[in-house]
C-alpha cells in the first residue's frame, strides 16, 4: 500500500507524535511525507526531520493532499495537533473540503489523526471508513469521529452568512492572525469575524487592530488561514543548519510576514518591516544564520514564545506608526522595483544608509544591537 502523509503545524512535530505516527504507518506500506502549511518548517528543521518530511515547497495543507492524490497513492493521512479537539476537527473539515474542490474523483481515502496522546484525540475518516481506521483507533487509543459529527457539532452554524466566519477554540487575550497578519485580540472564548466586500469590517468577541486590517487588505474570509494565540507553543532549542549563501553580499527586503521567508535563505541580510514581521522572520532566519535589520515601532503582538535573532542583527525602533513610512522609503531608495540588491558590502553599510533615510524622514528612533 502506498501511503501519503501530510504533517500540519509545529505542535504535532514538537510533541514527537509526527515521527511516531510516521514510523507506525510504515508498518502498513510505503510512506511519503510532506509538510502542509508554513510554521511547521522550523519545527521540522529543529527536529532534524527535513530528510523525512518534504519542506521544499510552501503549500497550504489542501494542496499537499492534492499532490498525493495526483501521485495516485492508496490512502492519505493528515496529521494535526490543534489547540483543542474543536479547532483540530474544524481545521480538518475545512482542509478536506478545500481539497475536494481541487480534484475530479474523490476516490482516495483521507484520514485525519488529531491530537494523538490527548483524551480528546480523534481519528476522522473523511470519506471512507476503512478497517485501518479501527485498527489505529485501538492502537492509539483515539475516538473515531465521523464527518457528520464534525459538521453538526461545529460547522452547521457557519451557514448563517457568507460574510461571517466563526473561529472555534479561542481564549480571551489571544492574538488573531489572518493570513499571517495580526488583526486584533480576543476578549472572549467565542469569536466571529465579519467581512463586507472582501474586507473585515467587524468582530464579535474581540477588538480589531486598524493598522493590521490595513496591512491585510482584501481577504476571502472563507478561505483565509486564521490562527489565534501563539504560532508555536513549545519551548525549543533552535537548530542552525549550514546554508549556501550567495558569494556576493545579498540584501533582501521583506515587508509582510505572510511571505515565504524560506525563499530568502540564500541572503546575506534581510531587512524586515513591522514588529510582527521582524519577530517571525528573524526567528525563522536564525535557523540559517542570517541577520536582520528590523524596522519596528514597538507595537508588538507576541506570536511566538521566543523570538530568536542572529548575532549582529540590528533593530530600529521608530516613532509609533512610522515603521511603514520608513519601510516605503527604504524600499524606494535602496531597492527600487526589486526585492534584492547587491549594492552593499556589509551590514554596517546598510545600517548607515538606513540611518540616513530615517533622519531625512525626521522621526525619532533608537537602535538595538543584538549581541
Amino acid at each position: 500500500m502506498r501511503i501519503g502523509i501530510v504533517v500540519h503545524g509545529p505542535n504535532i512535530i514538537d510533541s514527537g507524535y509526527a515521527l511516531k505516527l510516521i514510523k507506525l504507518l510504515e508498518h502498513y506500506g510505503d510512506v511519503s511525507v510532506r509538510l502542509g502549511g508554513t510554521m511547521g518548517r522550523t519545527a521540522v528543521i529543529d527536529a532534524s526531520l527535513e530528510n523525512l518530511i518534504d519542506i521544499s515547497r510552501k503549500l497550504v495543507p489542501s494542496d499537499s493532499l492534492k499532490i498525493f492524490y495526483d501521485d495516485n497513492v492508496d490512502v492519505i493521512f493528515l496529521l494535526n495537533y490543534g489547540k483543542s479537539d474543536v479547532t483540530g476537527q474544524v481545521f480538518g473539515y475545512k482542509v478536506y473540503n478545500h481539497f475536494v474542490e481541487k480534484i475530479d474523483d474523490n476516490n482516495i481515502p483521507v484520514i485525519q489523526i488529531e491530537r494523538p496522546g490527548e483524551k480528546d484525540g480523534s481519528i476522522i475518516p473523511w470519506n471512507n471508513d476503512l478497517d485501518i481506521v479501527n485498527e489505529l483507533s485501538h492502537e492509539l487509543d483515539l475516538n473515531v469521529v465521523m464527518p457528520e459529527e464534525v459538521y453538526n457539532n461545529h460547522i452547521k452554524q457557519d451557514d448563517a452568512g457568507l460574510n461571517q466566519r466563526i473561529v472555534h477554540g479561542v481564549s480571551p487575550g489571544e492574538n488573531i492572525m489572518v493570513n499571517s497578519v495580526v488583526i486584533g485580540k480576543t476578549n472572549s472564548d467565542k469569536l466571529t469575524l465579519i467581512a463586507r466586500d472582501n474586507h473585515i469590517v467587524d468582530i464579535i468577541g474581540g477588538e480589531l487592530k486598524q493598522h493590521g486590517l490595513e496591512k491585510l487588505g482584501e481577504v476571502d474570509l472563507d478561505r483565509a488561514i486564521i490562527k489565534t494565540g501563539l504560532l508555536r507553543h513549545a519551548k525549543v532549542k533552535p537548530r542552525v543548519i549550514s546554508n549556501d549563501k550567495s558569494q556576493e553580499f545579498k540584501v533582501t527586503f521583506l515587508d509582510h510576514a505572510g511571505e515565504d521567508v524560506y525563499k530568502f535563505r540564500d541572503s546575506s541580510l534581510v531587512i524586515t518591516i513591522g514588529d510582527d514581521t521582524t519577530l517571525i522572520s528573524s526567528d525563522i532566519l536564525y535557523r540559517f544564520d542570517i541577520p536582520v535589520i528590523g524596522i519596528t515601532d514597538g507595537d508588538l503582538d507576541k506570536v511566538v514564545e521566543d523570538g530568536f535573532k542572529v548575532k549582529n542583527s540590528v533593530i530600529f525602533e521608530v516613532e509609533s506608526g512610522f515603521d511603514d513610512v520608513c519601510g516605503k522609503d527604504i524600499k524606494r531608495i535602496m531597492f527600487g522595483d526589486k526585492q534584492e540588491t547587491f549594492d552593499y558590502s556589509d551590514i554596517d553599510e546598510v545600517r548607515d544608509n538606513i540611518i540616513e533615510i530615517i533622519n531625512n524622514i525626521n522621526c525619532k528612533y533608537k537602535i538595538n544591537y543584538i549581541n
